[in-house]
């Protein structure tokens, strides 16, 4: 390789960030997405649990505009455009969107896709009446600056319903499955990733703000900071926990059951 042109491939590596690889993580995985249980809704038992988690944090959509940050393949989208929210759907892989898109055209639905940056929305002031995500805030890489960022395009008023959970804390289940499998001679079991990307993931996951795990406590701290009042953790998330374990292999099932997963919703004080 010539001096100048290492010199290009070095500026690239200098430039490519952890955004970056978080980009092209999911975009490589927006192919397959749809097929893993947790992802899409396979049951009407789970869509109902959706309704139910909604309807109770942020009641009937009435035509209130609301934005689906990381909205992935739209599958969030779409739970709350049943609700009948006017919804708009950020994400900012083409690929993801790309999916959203065909998926939205093939069932008729009136949702608004753009590709921006969770962190840095671009989006008005004061211009929705709720924001929801689910997966996203353990991908953050500045947690404190995305929620000054949803206090900002909120209405006053408006709500935030986060779904996420400690997912890098290992749970009882995953110990007992190590130690089940070391006692019968049997090897390590395999994720629901290929290798390369389960290296992947947790090379990621060693880079993003909350590296060493996310408890609620530390979600609503920030939260918080970031001037959100009323805020509620809710770990009643079991109706859709239990639809999702029903479709998935023994072990990966107990685990998505012990797991600490939980909504927080909080709001942003009224004018």
């Amino acid at each position: 390789m010539l001096a100048w042109q290492r010199g290009i491939y070095m500026s690239e590596l200098s430039n490519y960030s952890i955004r970056d690889e978080i980009r092209e993580f999911w975009s490589e995985r927006a192919a397959t997405f749809d097929q893993s249980v947790g992802h899409e809704v396979f049951s009407q038992a789970e869509r109902r649990g959706w309704h139910r988690l909604i309807r109770k944090h942020l009641g009937e959509g009435q035509k209130r505009p609301l934005l689906d940050l990381a909205c992935g393949t739209a599958v969030i989208s779409h739970l709350m455009n049943d609700m009948g929210f006017q919804v708009t759907g950020l994400d900012w892989s083409d690929a993801m969107l790309a999916q959203a898109r065909a998926k939205a055209a093939k069932r008729g639905t009136d949702i608004r896709f753009i590709i921006r940056d969770a962190e840095n929305t671009s989006e008005p002031d004061e211009s929705y009446d709720a924001i929801t995500n689910r997966h996203l805030v353990w991908t953050l890489v500045d947690v404190p600056a995305a929620f000054a960022e949803w206090h900002r395009v909120l209405k006053p008023g408006g709500k935030l319903l986060i779904v996420d959970g400690n997912m890098g804390r290992p749970s009882w289940v995953s110990l007992l499955h190590g130690a089940v499998d070391r006692a019968l001679g049997l090897p390590p079991a395999k994720g629901h990733m290929e290798p390369a990307l389960a290296e992947r993931h947790r090379r990621i996951r060693e880079q993003v703000y909350f590296n060493d795990g996310m408890p609620a406590e530390a979600v609503v701290e920030l939260l918080q900071m970031a001037g959100f009042v009323d805020i509620v953790v809710d770990r009643n998330l079991w109706d859709i926990h239990l639809a999702q374990a029903r479709k998935m292999p023994f072990w990966r099932a107990a685990e998505r059951l012990a797991s600490e997963r939980f909504a927080i919703c909080a709001t942003k004080r009224g004018s």
